[in-house]
């Protein structure tokens, strides 16, 4: 069914040529999509899409950040000579209103609304099958990376302030158990002894950032497989979903795109039997990453590589635990049963423990190609 705000949408001129049809796209669970076709088949499609304010609050930062980023990398592709651009990056469109151009429509239920030029006949994969599908993740975000590691980012918007700073997520996890407000904390003692004893091991990243041992970058922050389009043929076109990106260090991004693409389990998996790391996944991220990235990198960002997928992985039990502790308030959107939260959290404890083991493997695999 389509919103009354879609149809106002429409119904007030706002896109740029006749619309065929609507019809719902993809299946976000922060953003509302739809797809725009048009009548005339040599005007583009387009992507109609509802931000989600309660997770984005500063509206205007966040197209601001897009537009800043999606420029940038078209003026390296550009540079490089690729063919056929509006395929390689995310292309905004301006939504007219009041005869002007604008980054989003606020409608009259005070919903904000976006629109992207649609890239057809492209789509996206939920898991990576195999090696070679891991290399592509790799190099998608690798070669993001490289794109915008000249970028001057001094007018660029956090619009989600330390959203990986481990040392806060860790502080937010103390509070909470001192309070322990749902009173849930004598079910998950050694869950908690055993984040805590890693407090200083995974606070290193930061700490090196604060020294000025490892440059912030603007980084992607949500490096899933399912945020890399892929062309028909399964040739690779470009990272999407682009909210979170922000300044950060490399290694979060490569940590989280093995965190959530080389397990060999699910994020929730309620069987920790399942749950591991999968050395042939992580090691396939890894070589895509390095062949695209490893032009730029300084010395002190290649060492830190290895240590990304366990940083990142720790961030996220903390965050699930501390959720579970305070009543399944920052998940809520997406927790289907009571203890939701808790099983994330020993799913991605067991995961760690994983990659613990195999650090010494992941940082051996760096230092073999860099």
């Amino acid at each position: 069914m389509i919103p009354q705000s879609v149809a106002e949408i429409i119904a007030v001129g706002l896109l740029p040529y006749p619309v065929k049809s609507i019809e719902e796209h993809g299946d976000g669970l922060i953003n509302f999509t739809y797809k725009i076709n048009t009548k005339n088949p040599d005007h583009p499609n387009f992507l109609l899409q509802k931000i989600n304010s309660r997770f984005f609050r500063n509206v205007d930062g966040l197209q601001h950040n897009i537009r800043l980023v999606t420029d940038h990398i078209r003026k390296k592709l550009e540079e490089e000579g690729c063919k056929d651009i509006n395929r390689h990056v995310l292309t905004p469109e301006c939504i007219q209103c009041n005869g002007s151009c604008q980054a989003y429509y606020w409608d009259h239920n005070g919903d904000y609304w976006r629109m992207y030029v649609f890239i057809e006949n492209a789509n996206t994969f939920e898991k990576i099958g195999n090696p070679a599908m891991a290399e592509l993740a790799g190099k998608a975000f690798g070669r993001f990376h490289r794109h915008l590691s000249d970028f001057d980012a001094k007018d660029f918007c956090e619009v989600l302030p330390n959203f990986h700073n481990t040392p806060l997520r860790v502080e937010s996890l103390r509070k909470t158990i001192e309070i322990d407000p749902e009173g849930r904390l004598d079910k998950v003692r050694s869950d908690v002894d055993f984040l805590l004893s890693r407090v200083e091991r995974y606070s290193k990243i930061i700490e090196m950032g604060d020294k000025g041992l490892i440059p912030k970058r603007i980084i992607h922050q949500d490096p899933k497989f399912n945020n890399v389009l892929f062309d028909k043929n399964g040739e690779l076109l470009c990272v999407i979903d682009l909210d979170t990106v922000m300044p950060g260090y490399v290694c979060y991004d490569l940590g989280d795109s093995i965190r959530t693409g080389a397990n060999r389990g699910e994020e929730d998996d309620r069987n920790p039997d399942n749950v591991g790391l999968d050395m042939d996944i992580c090691k396939g991220i890894i070589k895509g990453y390095l062949s695209e990235a490893k032009s730029f990198l300084t010395p002190a960002e290649l060492d830190s590589l290895a240590y990304g997928p366990a940083l990142i992985t720790y961030e996220h039990a903390v965050r699930f635990l501390d959720d579970y502790l305070d009543g399944d308030k920052y998940f809520k959107y997406k927790t289907s049963y009571p203890q939701h939260n808790l099983v994330r959290a020993r799913a991605q404890i067991k995961l760690l423990q994983s990659m613990e083991e195999s650090y010494d493997k992941i940082a051996g695999f760096v230092k073999s190609l860099s």
